[in-house]
C-alpha cells in the first residue's frame, strides 16, 4: 500500500471520477493517509455507487469507550462524497458542502468490519447530492447521512 500526501492534480483532472476512484481501489493510484489512519478502503465502485469498508479499532476508541463517532462520519463523508466523485466526467471536482450523520448503535472494535455505501440522490451541474449507510455483515445499521456537494470545472 503506497500512500502520498497528494494526488497529482493533472490525473485527477485528466479521468472521469468513476474511473479515477476504481484507479484507487486497483492500486494503480496510491491512496490518500486517511486510509491508513482510519483503517478503511475503497471496495468497490460503479457510477452512481461507492462502497467503502473498514474495521474499527480500540485505537479509534474515544474516552467513553466506543468508536469515536468521527470513524463513522469519515467513512459516511467518504462514501457519500465519492458516489457523487463516481457521476462527474473528467475535468470535474467537487468538495463537501454539507454533510449530516445520524447514529443508530454503537460502534466497538469486536464486532468485525463495517461497510458504508453511498448513493447518488442528484448530480446535476453545480450540486450533487446522496445518501449512505453503514452497516455490519448482517445488514444492521449504525449510522446513515446525507451530503450535499459543490461541483466545479478543475
Amino acid at each position: 500500500m503506497q500512500i502520498v500526501d497528494v494526488v497529482d492534480p493533472a490525473v485527477l483532472k485528466a479521468h472521469a471520477g468513476a474511473d479515477f476512484l476504481r484507479m484507487i481501489k486497483d492500486g494503480e493510484l496510491p491512496l490518500a493517509p486517511i486510509f491508513e489512519t482510519l483503517d478503511f478502503h475503497l471496495a468497490e465502485v460503479e457510477v452512481g455507487r461507492v462502497v467503502f469498508a473498514g474495521r474499527p479499532q480500540r485505537r479509534h476508541y474515544n474516552p467513553i469507550g466506543t468508536v469515536h463517532g468521527g470513524w463513522a462520519a469519515t467513512l459516511l463523508d467518504s462514501c457519500m462524497a465519492c458516489a457523487v466523485h463516481s457521476t462527474l466526467p473528467a475535468g470535474q471536482g467537487y468538495t463537501t458542502l454539507e454533510i449530516k450523520v445520524h447514529y443508530t448503535r454503537a460502534v466497538r472494535d469486536d464486532m468485525g468490519p463495517l461497510r458504508a455505501e453511498g448513493r447518488i440522490i442528484h448530480s446535476g451541474r453545480q450540486i450533487g447530492t446522496s445518501e449512505g449507510r453503514l452497516v455490519d455483515d448482517k445488514g444492521r445499521v449504525y449510522a446513515h447521512g446525507t451530503t450535499t456537494c459543490l461541483i466545479f470545472p478543475l
